[in-house]
């Protein structure tokens, strides 16, 4: 098992990053709550790791904070719910705002986030809800970063959106919908968040 990648960071998307460790370059899967804690212009960074293998891929995941990593670890154990999933939870929503739904038993906030139905969320509160109590763990106030402007923003959005699985098309018409309610002043962030739910 990898626990953690400590290396300069060569490469930074809402959905992904390259890090350079002597010489070889890992690739990462991440949320946006990793990629908002990631300072834009930081050379090296140290990210917390779960590495998936399947059949046909390893794939690893990257966390900035042990506590996301091990709400992630928490989320992958409830039947219905795999990694990819786990990693679209922690981008809709922040690791508190997860776990105080899940501890007060608030089915339609965790049923808001993309691709979790009714049956889903009661599994996911069922099986952690007690876990967490435990635990009594919180996480901090979530660091924001500053908006980009324009095409920028939404192009690394829909790239994001696509590297997690949504559709292209349906990708795009969200987007568009989203920034003619909401406006053009949106960050990455706040427009994969809004696109995901």
């Amino acid at each position: 098992m990898i626990a953690y990648i400590d290396g300069k960071l060569t490469y930074k998307d809402p959905a992904y990053v390259v890090i350079d460790v002597n010489g070889v370059g890992y690739e990462l899967k991440i949320s946006l709550q990793t990629y908002a804690a990631l300072q834009d212009g930081v050379e090296r960074c140290k990210l917390f790791t779960y590495l998936n293998i399947r059949e046909d891929a390893h794939i690893l995941y990257g966390f900035k904070e042990p506590d996301e990593k091990s709400l992630f670890l928490d989320l992958i154990s409830v039947s219905g719910i795999g990694p990819n999933t786990a990693l679209i939870m922690l981008s809709s929503l922040s690791s508190a705002e997860i776990r105080n739904a899940l501890v007060s038993e608030d089915v339609k906030t965790i049923q808001s986030i993309k691709g979790i139905g009714a049956k889903t969320a009661q599994r996911a509160i069922i099986e952690l809800k007690d876990k967490l109590k435990k635990e009594q763990m919180l996480a901090g106030p979530q660091t924001s970063f500053l908006p980009t402007t324009g095409s920028k923003v939404r192009n690394e959005a829909l790239a994001a959106l696509v590297t997690l699985g949504i559709p292209k098309n349906v990708a795009e018409k969200s987007i568009e919908a989203i920034v003619k309610k909401e406006g053009d002043n949106l960050t990455v962030e706040q427009l994969i968040k809004l696109a995901l739910r």
